[in-house]
C-alpha cells in the first residue's frame, strides 16, 4: 500500500540533541486521508515533531493540527470539527525475524509504538495515525437525540432493568 501521506525523515538527520520536523499535507493527500478513514474530508493538516534519539529508538513528541468533517451517523448532518492533540510516539526498529530482542517495557501513559524499516522514518503516516485516533468515532449533532426520539430509540436512563435483575440496583445500594 503507498501511504497517502509520505513525509520520510532520514535517521541520519536526527543529531545529537532535539530536530524539529513540521509537516504539512497537500490538498490531494487530505483528499486521499479523507478516503481512507471515511470521512467528508480534511480541510487542514499539519503537525510538528520534535525527534530524539535514546537507547531505545527515536522519540518523537509534538502536536497535531487539523481541521475535519465527519458525517453524524444519525442525521447526516454535516459535523465540522478541528483537532489539536499533543502526541508522543517511540519509534523502533522492526525486529528482523532472525534476532531476538528483549521486551522493552513502557509505562501505559508513555507514548504509541510504531515500528519502521530501513533508514527513515515515516513521519507522514505518524502523523495520519495519530488523526485517525484523533477522529470521533461516533460523531453526532445536535439534532441526534431528538431525532433518535422521534424514531422510538430510548436512552440508557430511560430504560429500566429487565426481569430478574429489576430490583438487583436497589438490593446493591443497600449494602
Amino acid at each position: 500500500m503507498t501511504p497517502e501521506f509520505p513525509r520520510l525523515h532520514r535517521l541520519d538527520q536526527i543529531g545529537v540533541g532535539e530536530t524539529r520536523v513540521d509537516i504539512e499535507a497537500s490538498a490531494e493527500e487530505r483528499a486521499a486521508l479523507a478516503r481512507r478513514f471515511d470521512i467528508v474530508g480534511i480541510d487542514r493538516l499539519t503537525a510538528r515533531f520534535t525527534l530524539r534519539s535514546d537507547a531505545i529508538g527515536i522519540l518523537a513528541t509534538g502536536h497535531l493540527s487539523a481541521a475535519v468533517t465527519q458525517t453524524c451517523g444519525v442525521t447526516g448532518d454535516l459535523l465540522p470539527a478541528d483537532i489539536d492533540e499533543n502526541f508522543a510516539i517511540r519509534f523502533l526498529s522492526e525486529p528482523r525475524q532472525d534476532e531476538t530482542h528483549d521486551e522493552v517495557e513502557l509505562a501505559e501513559e508513555d507514548l504509541d509504538t510504531v515500528f519502521y524499516t530501513g533508514s527513515a522514518l515515516d513521519l507522514g503516516e505518524a502523523a495520519a495515525e495519530t488523526l485517525a485516533l484523533a477522529l470521533d468515532p461516533f460523531p453526532r449533532s445536535p439534532r441526534a437525540a431528538e431525532v433518535l426520539r422521534q424514531a422510538g430509540v430510548i436512552t440508557e436512563e430511560e430504560a429500566a432493568p429487565l426481569g430478574a435483575l429489576a430490583g438487583l440496583k436497589d438490593l446493591l445500594g443497600k449494602k
